[in-house]
């Protein structure tokens, strides 16, 4: 039996030390059958994944399938539509977390040459309709297809349709925590229209830049909740935690419905006649993995607001991120102490469609852009890890700049080249 002192407590042991901080990327993307410009379905991303075992990856199955790859503290997963997601392990370095990255690129192109298939890093598909979508086998797919749209009007559409870029990123105590937490939530309507890049949808722009942060803010146990810009400690996140419904529980190797009882209810043993056990940490952990919100703490703040983009890009967000708050917390959290809720909390839904000329404080997010890339480059430059050629990860920040300096995002460049040429095949990465 577990009490709420002990869920706390496992918050507390994620805490590491100064010296001893890591990054993870979470990176996915779409593969689409090159002829048909279909999503491929679950028979052909297993013969992928399959495909992706001759690199030293490791097979785990479900019910005989073959649902994730394993190796050297990352992961390859699937999303519930086939979107292929990497997992990059807790790294010391954005040169490290890129390596990973493009590595994983060159085995995936590799099986995409193989496949006859063709990638995209756009943060909403962009051509199929989600009746079209093939569908994962996982079981807690097909119960989370069943209730989230009871309290989200477009979860499946996230569920199906989205792909997105999470940064991993450690805190060195509670205090520490809620700094970083506080600023990372403040940056969200930032993050929105930086890396907006899902402007199309069944082959039409959808009028927004970020479509993806559109669908989130309408899915269920998503957006962004006020308290996330208040002083968010552990006690408080277990709080929200316990008192939301529970999407399911695993026990014995099944995912079992429970019908809205709460992770509160399972600690008391509240749950269903056939379960008589109560919640233990795992438990607690898989609860937590539930919680879509666009910051989430696990044992350590997972930043959500990231559409995805190309792989000449998507090293930037998790770059901008370790410079904040990794290089420069103080100066950057100074700035967003100043800033009203209400004047965040109404940025965050303009951004998706106003992008870079949203206002906060009487600023446009570009201007704070600017402002806030300047802190990141400071902070890169003063942790002063370098590559073999003696450059450190502020050299990450170049798509960023790119951004603020033309005032373009990804979704922006895709209108201009959606209006004229008129089809979707640029949109497609390289992979020759």
């Amino acid at each position: 039996m577990i009490t709420k002192e002990d869920l706390i407590k496992y918050f507390q042991t994620g805490c590491k030390k100064e010296n001893n901080l890591s990054i993870g990327v979470e990176h996915e993307k779409f593969l689409f059958n090159s002829k048909s410009n279909k999503r491929i379905n679950f028979e052909t991303i297993t013969k992928v994944l399959n495909f992706l075992e001759q690199f030293g990856w490791n097979s785990i199955k479900e019910k005989n399938n073959t649902i994730a790859l394993y190796k050297e503290g990352k992961s390859i997963t699937l999303e519930p539509g086939n979107q292929i997601e990497l997992s990059g392990a807790p790294l010391s370095s954005i040169h490290q977390n890129c390596n990973e990255s493009y590595k994983f690129l060159d085995e995936l192109k590799k099986a995409c040459k193989k496949f006859d298939l063709r990638m995209m890093a756009t943060s909403f598909d962009p051509f199929s309709k989600i009746e079209n979508v093939p569908k994962t086998p996982k079981q807690r797919y097909e119960i989370m297809t069943e209730n989230m749209p009871k309290n989200g009007k477009l979860s499946l559409e996230m569920m199906y349709q989205t792909c997105g870029t999470q940064i991993n990123l450690d805190y060195i105590s509670e205090k520490d925590f809620i700094k970083k937490f506080k600023l990372s939530s403040f940056l969200v309507p930032l993050s929105i229209a930086i890396f907006a890049n899902s402007p199309i949808k069944e082959n039409k722009l959808n009028g927004y830049l970020s479509y993806r942060s559109h669908v989130w803010q309408n899915t269920s146990r998503g957006g962004l909740p006020k308290s996330f810009l208040e002083d968010m400690d552990f006690e408080k996140y277990v709080d929200m935690a316990i008192n939301m419904p529970l999407l399911f529980v695993f026990k014995n190797g099944n995912h079992l419905k429970v019908n809205e009882k709460t992770f509160k209810d399972y600690m008391e043993g509240k749950l269903l006649s056939s379960i008589s056990e109560k919640a233990n940490i795992r438990d607690f952990e898989i609860h937590l993995a539930t919680i879509f919100r666009e910051v989430r703490l696990k044992k350590y703040i997972e930043i959500r607001s990231l559409d995805t983009c190309e792989w000449d890009c998507h090293c930037g967000g998790p770059a901008f991120y370790t410079g904040l708050i990794y290089g420069n917390l103080n100066e950057a959290f100074e700035i967003i102490s100043k800033w009203r809720t209400t004047e965040v909390l109404n940025a965050y839904k303009e951004a998706k469609t106003k992008g870079l000329n949203t206002i906060i404080e009487n600023k446009t997010l570009l201007e704070w852009g600017k402002i806030f890339l300047n802190l990141s480059k400071k902070g890169l430059e003063n942790r002063s890890i370098k590559n073999n050629e003696g450059k450190d990860e502020s050299i990450f920040l170049r798509s960023v700049e790119s951004v603020l300096n033309n005032n373009k995002s990804k979704a922006n460049i895709t209108i201009d080249n959606f209006k004229a040429k008129k089809n979707l095949d640029f949109l497609y990465e390289k992979t020759q």
